[in-house]
């Protein structure tokens, strides 16, 4: 799996893990939230997996929401993602593991901007589990959206 993702280090996230990508694009087809996958550049040199998600979960006010998704063979990765209003203005977070001088390595850049990170916890950092959490997390940002 990579070196320990607890050891701070300088380096580079490494190279994209192109299995793990398309497992996880495997299973974010199956989810009702999603209505498209789709890698960069493509499927056989996947770089980026981004997850478009159903803006008729949303009030009207959201034009668009996706999820992006980088998965490193370092076991690093990041979960970006992004809603967009009608006036063109953005609410984002992400779900970071990636060497960085800013916080540990596992971190999170908290909403409306993901500027500002956090150190994160997560007790497990399998694709699927990681993956697991942030679904949860944007269901619950649907949820709030319609409870405001």
């Amino acid at each position: 799996m990579g070196p320990d993702p607890t050891t701070p280090n300088s380096g580079s996230p490494g190279p994209p893990d192109r299995q793990t990508l398309q497992l996880l694009a495997r299973h974010l087809r199956t989810e009702t939230l999603i209505v498209e996958t789709k890698f960069d550049p493509d499927s056989y040199e996947p770089r980026l997996l981004q997850a478009l998600v159903d803006v008729g979960q949303y009030p009207e006010t959201v034009v668009a929401a996706r999820l992006d998704i980088r998965w490193f063979t370092t076991g690093d990765f990041s979960f970006h993602y992004v809603e967009t209003y009608e006036d063109d203005s953005r609410w984002e977070c992400r779900w970071d593991c990636h060497p960085n001088p800013h916080n540990a390595r596992l971190h999170f850049h908290e909403p409306p901007t993901a500027v500002e990170a956090t150190d994160l916890s997560l007790s497990s950092r399998h694709p699927l589990d990681v993956y697991s959490t942030v679904l949860d997390a944007i269901e619950g940002r649907i949820q709030t959206l319609w409870e405001n």
